[in-house]
């Protein structure tokens, strides 16, 4: 079900998605979140009218498009996908957006005063080059804005049950928090939307299923099936605690191994669960 060719997908599956997200909470985004969660998260970053922002793993960059939109940032958008980015250039129109495709890691040179990674940093197994790489492009009082689906790695009974599963790198809380100390970024803010995300998960599932004759005829009753599984997996482990979605807002403080400011624990992100939609 890899979607590396995104325009079948994306036709396909556009009027489900509509359909799945209240007014004015769609705009073009590939993932669970919704446009007051992006706008939020945007906003906890600082992110403003003449403000850097790199926008790792771009996809069709409907959030990036949006954030570009409603904040005047200067944006560039990187994804590996010739295709997603193609829609992207073409959707994007006046704004001020630039795309690159490109594999991340390495990231585009720098500097940046905010570097987005929404929704995908379950695709990347080695976490610390990663990180390494986001905080060597950002300037000194530079944000990192993420999300994360936070939980102990995959067993092999989970792995065999998701479609996809070499992109799916589940990483505990504790050894996030430890690598993001350990390339000097400083957690300012972080939100549990693991409730939001399961409503969004199973609004999408019962959209998709509502229009799978028409899906299935543009990508393929196999891609359906497997689209729909990877979403009930996410919808399951959500309700039953096995995976939380967080959303943090790191800043780079110029030092490393140590922050200097009070340290971020599991405890305290914990006690921030479901906070302002």
């Amino acid at each position: 079900m890899k979607q590396d060719d995104r325009a079948p997908f994306d036709q396909a599956l556009q009027r489900a998605r509509v359909s799945a997200y209240d007014r004015g909470e769609f705009v073009e985004q590939e993932s669970f979140m919704r446009a007051g969660e992006i706008r939020t998260l945007a906003a906890r970053a600082g992110i403003a009218p003449g403000v850097r922002v790199l926008d790792l793993c771009c996809g069709v960059a409907g959030p990036g498009r949006f954030i570009t939109q409603v904040f005047g940032c200067t944006y560039l958008g990187v994804d590996f996908s010739s295709s997603a980015i193609d829609i992207a250039r073409e959707r994007a129109g006046e704004l001020p957006c630039r795309f690159e495709v490109a594999r991340i890691p390495p990231l585009p040179p720098g500097p940046f005063d905010v570097v987005l990674l929404l929704e995908t940093m379950l695709a990347f197994p080695e976490k610390d080059t990663l990180l390494q790489e986001i905080s060597r492009a950002l300037t000194t009082g530079g944000r990192f804005a993420f999300t994360m689906e936070e939980g102990e790695p995959l067993t092999g009974a989970e792995r065999a049950s998701m479609p996809d599963a070499d992109t799916v790198w589940l990483t505990a809380l504790p050894e996030m928090l430890t690598c993001l100390e350990r390339v000097g970024l400083a957690v300012r803010w972080q939100e549990d939307r693991s409730r939001y995300h399961r409503a969004t998960a199973d609004s999408l599932i019962d959209a998709f299923a509502a229009d799978a004759t028409d899906i299935a005829a543009q990508i393929g009753r196999q891609a359906l099936d497997e689209l729909l599984a990877a979403h009930r997996l996410w919808s399951d482990w959500l309700r039953d605690g096995r995976v939380r979605k967080i959303a943090f807002v790191a800043e780079k403080t110029g030092t490393t191994g140590t922050t200097g400011t009070p340290r971020t624990t599991a405890a305290d992100v914990a006690a921030d669960r479901d906070g302002v939609p």
